[in-house]
């Protein structure tokens, strides 16, 4: 299935949803991404606690290292965008990966919703966060975190946005990784349709042994 083709199914299966529900204006910020709540500046600084079925880790980001990509994370945390997802691409040696909803719906509204890219300027090392993404501009809700020394990546664009200061050797590297890509996988090569369009319910299935992101918080912020 081809990538237009693919993006028009999922937005029939919205727009589906919506006539059963009610318009998307009047459901969750969540289901309409031209609500208000999502133009929040970051802070300059923040935390982000994540709580795991290893444990918890915290992030902190810094918004000076790439403050749109720094804006999108802090709205998606704050309104619950992560809550209940799967870590669903990690690479032992290379990255852990998550971000794409557990709920196909709202996975539908964000999937291709792309930010303008930031310059790199902190560097891919282990513990950093960044997006992934495919073609310039196509940053939407996926990060990975570093597991290793990536700086390879620093010249391909890829900007980190913030680092694990807490938890990284003691949750992060447990998070379950034996499927590698089989699980999720694939962006690059429009390879994440399962994933995309049944969410949650088809990684329980078909890899159960995925560790959950139950929730995402913002614990401390700073602002000058």
């Amino acid at each position: 299935m081809n990538r237009a083709t693919f993006l028009s199914l999922l937005t029939f299966a919205t727009l589906a949803c919506a006539g059963q529900d009610g318009a998307l204006q009047e459901r969750s910020p969540l289901l309409d991404p031209t609500d208000p709540a999502w133009s929040e500046e970051a802070p300059d600084s923040f935390v982000v606690t994540i709580e795991t079925s290893r444990g918890d880790f915290r992030l902190e980001v810094v918004r000076a290292w790439a403050p749109i990509g720094a804006d999108r994370f802090y709205n998606l945390v704050r309104l619950g965008y992560y809550d209940d997802a799967r870590f669903h691409r990690v690479v032992p040696g290379f990255i852990t990966q998550w971000g794409v909803a557990g709920d196909p719906d709202v996975t539908s509204v964000w999937y291709d919703r792309g930010i303008p890219d930031d310059p790199v300027v902190s560097s891919n090392v282990r513990g950093s966060i960044a997006y992934a993404f495919t073609d310039p501009g196509t940053r939407s809700t996926q990060v990975y975190i570093n597991m290793d020394d990536n700086t390879r990546l620093d010249s391909q664009g890829f900007a980190p946005f913030g680092r694990v200061v807490h938890g990284m050797a003691t949750v992060v590297d447990s998070i379950f990784g034996d499927y590698g890509e089989t699980s999720g996988g694939g962006v690059r090569q429009d390879e994440q349709d399962s994933l995309v369009v049944r969410g949650n319910a088809y990684l329980d299935s078909a890899f159960p042994q995925l560790d959950r992101l139950s929730r995402a918080y913002v614990s401390s912020e700073s602002r000058r």
